[in-house]
This record gives structure tokens, sequence and C-alpha cells, in this order.
């Protein structure tokens, strides 16, 4: 019984020092635990800086010093003068006036509205007016009579909606040699100012008024040459046909024969053929 006795006082005892050392070292493992660093979190980026501007300010302004002199300089011109040559008149020579101010005009050179118009100087020459030109004169018309002539004729049509202006086509006319005559119609003379072709207006009565010719517009023009006449036909029929082409150019219009038919050079060439064999279309 007392070895019993013994062996549990000395595990008892090694118990109680067990227990009190393991109760000393909890408290240093604690403050261990407790002393060691927290993991170091990564620096959050601080916030970028405003850069500031340097203040603005003027550049130092320093006014300048004026270009001109506060003295004008003196300039002594009494030595100069006496260097510079005087003429002198020639020996009984008479010196002319001094020149007046016309009628009004002011010594300063400036008009002077009140004295009125300016009277013209004593002989000066009137002012002429440019000659007038003479008219030209107008073309002999030699007509064969009416049982013995014959008519070869062209039209020249405005195109639809539009008439030829009576301004365009007169001008029209007289660059190509017409003037107006007999009959109130237009007329190309040759060298000898005899009729060679003629023009009239589709309108009736198919005359020209020359006062009120530019204010007035036309359909169309009718082109004819009266055969016999100054030249043989077919160089007549040839002229009529430049003609036209000619006044087409410039009105911008529509070629046609003496029925209404489209000018073609296929109907150009059979009046031509039928004018040279003495017949009529």
């Amino acid at each position: 019984m007392s070895e019993l006795r013994w062996t549990l006082l000395i595990l008892g005892a090694l118990f109680i020092a067990v227990l009190a050392w393991w109760e000393r070292r909890r408290p240093r493992q604690a403050s261990g635990a407790l002393e060691r660093p927290a993991p170091r979190e990564a620096p959050a980026e601080a916030p970028p800086r405003a850069l500031r501007e340097p203040p603005f300010s003027l550049p130092e302004m320093r006014a300048r010093e004026p270009l001109i002199p506060r003295e004008l300089p003196v300039v002594d011109t009494s030595a100069d003068l006496a260097r510079v040559p005087m003429l002198q008149p020639a020996p009984g020579a008479a010196l002319p006036p001094y020149p007046q101010p016309a009628h009004g005009a002011r010594r300063d050179g400036a008009p002077d509205m009140s004295a009125g118009p300016a009277a013209p100087a004593p002989g000066a020459l009137p002012r002429e007016s440019l000659p007038e030109l003479p008219p030209a004169p107008a073309p002999v018309v030699q007509w064969p009579p009416e049982r013995e002539r014959r008519i070869v004729a062209v039209r020249l049509v405005a195109p639809l909606p539009e008439r030829f202006a009576g301004r365009s086509l007169r001008q029209a006319l007289a660059a190509e040699g017409f003037v107006l005559g007999q009959f109130a119609i237009f007329h190309k003379p040759d060298e000898e100012r005899r009729a060679v072709l003629s023009a009239a207006s589709l309108t009736r009565p198919g005359t020209f008024d020359v006062d009120t010719m530019d204010s007035q517009h036309y359909g169309g023009l009718s082109l004819f040459a009266v055969l016999p006449g100054p030249k043989p036909p077919p160089q007549a029929f040839d002229e009529l046909v430049f003609a036209a082409r000619n006044l087409n150019e410039r009105l911008h219009g529509v070629l046609q024969d003496e029925r209404g038919s489209p000018l073609t050079p296929a109907r150009i060439a059979l009046l031509r053929e039928q004018l040279s064999a003495g017949a009529t279309s």
C-alpha cells in the first residue's frame, strides 16, 4: 500500500510540474503570436498631384522713346540758295502775264460751284461731235415679173415654245450682211448692191418695223431667193443655204424647207438637183 501511495504522489507531482510548466509556456506563445508582425500590404498609390501651372505674369513693359525728337533741327538754307543759279530773261524779252484763275475756279485749284459753269477760254475750239456715218444704201431689188419668177425658200424657225428676240434677230441679220430695204424686209446685196437673198418674217404680213423691231419677238424667218436673179440659180441656192446655216448658228433655231420639213443634207441635195434641172419642188 505504501508503494502505491508513493507512486501516485510521484505521478501527481510530475503532473503538477508539467502543468505548471505548460501554463508558464502559454503566455510566451501568446505574446509571441501577438508580437509577430502582420504581413505588409502593398502601399496604395498616392493620387497624382495636380500639376500647378506657374502664375501668369505679363512681361514688364517699358515705354519706348519717341522716334521724333522733341526739338526739330534748324535748317539753314541761306548757303544752299546762294548756290542755285538764277535764270535771267533775255534783254528785251517780255515776261508772260501771271495766269489768272479761270471763271468758276479758285486759286487753290478747287472748282467754285457758286460761280456757275466755266466759260470756254478765248481762242479755244468748241468740242465737235463725232460725224455720223451715212446709212448704207438700200439694196436694189430687181425681181422678174411674177409669171416668170421662181422662188426657192428655206425656213429658220424658233424652237417651241421660244421665239426669237427682235434685237437678236436684227443683229444676226446685220452680221450676215442683210439690210432692211424695199417691201420692209431684209435683203442681202452683192458687190453691185443688187439683192440676191431676202428675209421676211414668218408672222404675217412678214414685214419689219425698224422702230419697234427690238422690242418684239418673232417665230422665225423665211429666207428666199427670187430666180432668175443677179447670180445663177445653183450659186444663189448655195448662198441661201450658207446664209441660213450661219443665221442658225447665231440664233439656235431649226432649219426647215419651204414646206416645214427638216432641212436635211438629203433634202438640200434634192432641191439643188431639181433647181439645176429647171423644176420646182
